[in-house]
């Protein structure tokens, strides 16, 4: 008879293979974004993305028969989520159109620190010591990947680490949103608001590049490989602990630092390296602490019982 961790792993297995998913979705995402920041500005890169999105998310709707989840119940709330997504996604865009992609990477992760932060005002939630010291080791990395003083603070820097905090912002609102909307609502929200909202944006100038034979199949990659990243992360959580998981994206960084040496000619930065260790390991200590805490908090509910 097999033991509970023997079982176990399995599901660390399956949840490694999803994160493999997960990291070449996003990898090839951003190699995609550079491709087309040639020809496309990041809204139409955000518009063709979205038009795909739809397309997606219809057929998944209509496959699983969930049409009737999806209503129009707080849109303000979708809306300023999705505003906020938006900017964050366009932010990202240009960044990796013109620094480094590790280093793209490494200020990405600094979303959960902002998260941290920003939860106690926005969603009332606790700050903890252990939460704020995950914040402070996480700046400290920050430093070290952008150092201010010792470089110039180029445009790039600077967008990519905005854009971790309008994705913490989204991360936010997205928390509040499924306490009354399902997953399949959030996201045909999210692709046909931000299919408009990049149309507009796009269409500012008074002219829409139209796709190319070239950029038509880097624009569907774009698409479906920002749906299957996410798709890909939610079945890993759903199967092991985030504690499991969170090592498993951090692979993205070391991934796609080879991937702009080999493509890109891209040095490979130590201080870049070393400061998304130090963020990550910021990260990876709330993750524990949190993870620690809700297994205690289960076994206390278990022996009342």
């Amino acid at each position: 008879m097999g033991t509970a961790v023997d079982s176990a792993k399995p599901q660390i297995g399956k949840a490694a293979l999803w994160m493999t998913g997960a990291i070449a979705s996003f990898s090839s995402m951003a190699v995609a974004g550079r491709e087309l920041s040639v020809t496309h500005d990041t809204f139409e890169i955000m518009f063709y993305r979205s038009l795909v999105g739809i397309c997606v998310v219809a057929l998944v709707l209509t496959a699983t028969g969930k049409w009737h989840q999806v209503s129009a119940k707080r849109i303000g709330l979708h809306g300023v989520r999705n505003v906020l997504h938006f900017t964050g996604q366009n932010l990202w865009f240009y960044a990796v159109s013109v620094i480094p992609l590790a280093q793209v990477f490494a200020l990405e992760f600094t979303q959960p620190i902002w998260v941290i932060l920003l939860s106690p005002l926005l969603l009332k939630e606790r700050l903890t010591t252990v939460r704020m010291m995950s914040a402070l080791i996480g700046f400290a990395g920050i430093l070290m990947v952008a150092r201010p003083g010792a470089v110039p603070l180029s445009a790039g820097v600077l967008t990519a680490a905005l854009s971790a905090v309008f994705f913490a912002l989204t991360t936010i609102s997205t928390k509040s949103l499924t306490r009354f909307a399902s997953i399949g609502c959030i996201m045909f929200w999210l692709t046909v608001m931000q299919a408009a909202l990049g149309l507009i944006a796009s269409g500012i100038d008074g002219q829409i590049t139209l796709p190319s034979a070239s950029t038509a199949p880097f624009l569907l990659l774009v698409g479906l490989a920002g749906l299957l990243a996410h798709y890909c992360i939610t079945n890993a959580l759903a199967i092991a602990p985030a504690t499991v998981v969170v090592p498993f994206d951090f692979a993205r960084l070391p991934t796609i630092a080879v991937v702009g040496m080999v493509l890109y000619h891209e040095p490979l930065d130590h201080w870049t390296l070393l400061g998304a260790a130090v963020i990550f390991s910021g990260i990876f200590l709330n993750v524990h602490a949190e993870n620690r805490n809700s297994l205690a908090t289960l076994s206390g509910d278990t022996r009342r019982k």
